[in-house]
């Protein structure tokens, strides 16, 4: 390996040049694990890391993707082996780490997840760490108790990452899923992943002075945050709960204690950064059998390589993503 592609985030006074180089070995972080990069994915994170506002990244130069799937070259530690393939994110990879947009990657041990049976490398980043995300807040609502016949289980922001692909996993488990989208032109590729009913964003996003309103949703999945959230938990039946991920709304929430203490509501907040590594380990394994996401394969509505990105960066930024975007290394 003399020199490899890689998209690249320079930060130079009050700009970001994001951009397509060759970096050689040197460059890569001085970790045990060398990865070939064969697929990875885009998030709304990996946009923020070539903004200068995006306040996310904190190396320069970085390589920004958050996410990737492909095989080991070469290892210095023990439990993983040349040859194997695997899956790595989290952790500080994409913001304070070189990550997935790159034909090759170094990464600790200790990211590392053996990629499951029953997915590709392929799969593995259309799930990537928006349907991760999806599925670690899913299995949270039902470890507190969340059960198919409970009632209507609310996503919002539904046709991004991690709510196409909530409502494809709530679906597939027999949920009745209520799909949240500001993009009427969306609504039929949302009923395919298994909505029974969408509704509008200005729903959903409306602001209200009344502390509590009409119980409607035994659960949600909400990567949005802000305004919705808010609308979300006065909203939510007696003892229902919400699993939140997410900023894309906002990051101030305008709520009262009248949920908790009358309804017995709860906040959960679905990490996806810091989990640890069995649970992350755990978690693939369920994503590749009980918690796969309805119409995995249905779910990539968009594939580019590294010439792609900057476009398809731009587009996530701008609200314009549906479903997932996998990015194309290897082959």
């Amino acid at each position: 390996m003399e020199s490899f592609r890689a998209f690249v985030a320079t930060k130079q006074d009050d700009q970001v040049d994001a951009q397509l180089t060759t970096l050689d070995e040197g460059d890569l972080p001085d970790d045990p694990v060398l990865v070939r990069v064969e697929w990875s994915s885009v998030n709304y994170k990996d946009g923020l890391a070539t903004i200068p506002k995006g306040q996310v990244a904190r190396i320069s130069p970085l390589v920004p993707g958050i996410d990737l799937a492909g095989e080991v070259v070469s290892s210095e530690a023990e439990g993983v082996d040349a040859g194997q393939r695997v899956v790595v994110h989290g952790y500080g990879m994409g913001v304070a780490h070189h990550g997935g947009f790159a034909e090759y990657a170094r990464v600790p041990a200790g990211w590392v997840v053996p990629l499951p049976d029953g997915l590709s490398a392929r799969q593995a980043m259309a799930v990537g760490t928006a349907g991760y995300t999806a599925a670690l807040s899913v299995l949270l609502l039902e470890e507190r108790g969340l059960r198919s016949g409970d009632g209507p289980v609310l996503v919002t922001g539904a046709t991004g990452g991690v709510g196409s692909t909530a409502v494809g996993i709530l679906a597939e488990r027999g949920y009745e899923v209520v799909a949240s989208s500001g993009k009427a032109e969306e609504h039929d590729y949302l009923r395919e992943l298994g909505a029974a009913e969408v509704i509008g964003r200005e729903e959903t996003s409306a602001e209200s002075e009344r502390p509590l309103e009409r119980e409607r949703w035994a659960a949600a999945v909400d990567p949005v945050g802000g305004a919705t959230l808010a609308y979300i938990l006065r909203t939510l039946r007696q003892g229902g709960a919400v699993a939140a991920s997410g900023n894309t709304g906002g990051i101030a929430l305008k709520t009262t204690v009248l949920p908790f203490i009358l309804r017995g509501v709860a906040l959960l907040g679905a990490d996806s950064v810091n989990t640890p590594i069995e649970r992350r380990r755990d978690i693939w394994r369920r994503i590749a059998t009980d918690v796969r996401p309805r119409g995995l394969d249905e779910s990539i509505t968009r594939e580019v390589d590294l010439e792609g990105l900057p476009e398809t960066l731009e587009g996530i930024l701008a609200g314009r993503a549906r479903g997932r975007t996998v990015v194309r290394l290897a082959g």
